[in-house]
Order: C-alpha cells, then sequence, then structure tokens
C-alpha cells in the first residue's frame, strides 16, 4: 500500500487542470463582481483605485464581524493606513479566509488581527481588547477587570510556553492547532 504511484493520463490531468483553472476564474470573477459593487463610479474607472474600509466594512460577510476594521488593517497595503483596500488587497482578504487556505495562513492572519499594536505580540493590552472585542463593551456584557485579569492569566498560562508574558506567533500557532473548529470558523464566502 502506498509503494506505487498513481498516475493519471494525460486527457485526465489536462480535464482536471481545466476544471481547477475554471474554479479559480469563476471565484475571481465573483470577487472582481463583488468589488465593482463597493466602488463608486470615479472609482471603477480608475484600476488601481482603493475602497474606503466604511465601505468593505457594509458587506453582510463583515458588517457584524467584531474585529472587520482590523481585517481591513491587516490585508490593506495603503501607505497611510487607513484601511482602505485594492482588488489584490481584496482577493488576499478572500484567500486567507477560504475554505481552501491552510490552518498555517488562517493562524497567521488571525494572529495579525489580534495582535492590535501590531509589535509581533500579544500582550495584555491585546488580549483585552480581543476579549472586548468578543464579548461587546456594553455594561451589560463587559468583563469587570477582576474577571478580565483572571481570564487573561488563564490566556496566557495555557499559551504562553516561554513564559514572557506575550504570546508569540508561534505559540498562538501551537494553541490554534489544538483547535479544530478553528479553520472552518475562520472564513468569509462570498
Amino acid at each position: 500500500m502506498g509503494t506505487t504511484a498513481s498516475h493519471l493520463d494525460k486527457e485526465a490531468l489536462s480535464e482536471y487542470q481545466v476544471n481547477v483553472l475554471h474554479k479559480l476564474l469563476k471565484k475571481k470573477s465573483c470577487a472582481h463582481r463583488k468589488f465593482r459593487e463597493l466602488q463608486n463610479k470615479e472609482e471603477r474607472s480608475n484600476t488601481t483605485s482603493r475602497v474606503p474600509m466604511e465601505r468593505i466594512n457594509e458587506l453582510p460577510e463583515l458588517k457584524s464581524n467584531p474585529f472587520k476594521e482590523r481585517i481591513c488593517h491587516v490585508f490593506s497595503t495603503s501607505e497611510n493606513k487607513d484601511g482602505s483596500l485594492t482588488f489584490e488587497d481584496f482577493l488576499d482578504l478572500l484567500s486567507a479566509f477560504s475554505d481552501s487556505a491552510t490552518l498555517e495562513i488562517k493562524s497567521h492572519y488571525a494572529f495579525r488581527i489580534f495582535d492590535f499594536d501590531d509589535d509581533g505580540t500579544l500582550d495584555y493590552d491585546d488580549l483585552k481588547k480581543l476579549v472586548n472585542c468578543l464579548t461587546g463593551e456594553s455594561e451589560d456584557t463587559r468583563l469587570n477587570d477582576d474577571e478580565m485579569k483572571q481570564l487573561i492569566t488563564n490566556i496566557l498560562e495555557e499559551s504562553d510556553i516561554d513564559k514572557d508574558g506575550t504570546v508569540n506567533l508561534s505559540e498562538f500557532q501551537h494553541v490554534i492547532s489544538r483547535s479544530p473548529d478553528f479553520v472552518s470558523s475562520f472564513k468569509i464566502v462570498l
């Protein structure tokens, strides 16, 4: 078992390649159509135009996501850090959140989204913002200071392998690798 290589004949291989290419083009066409819907008239005539973060965040797939602004900032290549997206940025976002993205890619981008200060680690302040995004910041849902401190202590005890008081990317990926639901929950489908 496993000692012989399976071979597709040239015709079957060619048909497979055509099917894969067709699926990719169909997805890119759907993404392009969605991106153009977000553009105003002037932006449609400029092939390098950017769509403002406010319009991206109105997409039904992002509208109720508590991390929508961070998502735009992470995927934006804008020099002025305004969270606006080009079509290529938009494709990168969709690719990272697609079903076909690997655990490594999904966890890499999730880490960047949760790293609110962009310093390469999840520290106490990042984790506090993360929890507040998930629970909401209203009086009814917000954790009190003691609850927040205990929760972050528990997160660090579970995740901070090198005990430096922060969670780095490899520690985050280690934790995520033990969460089978992560890949299926980290997606956006257009």
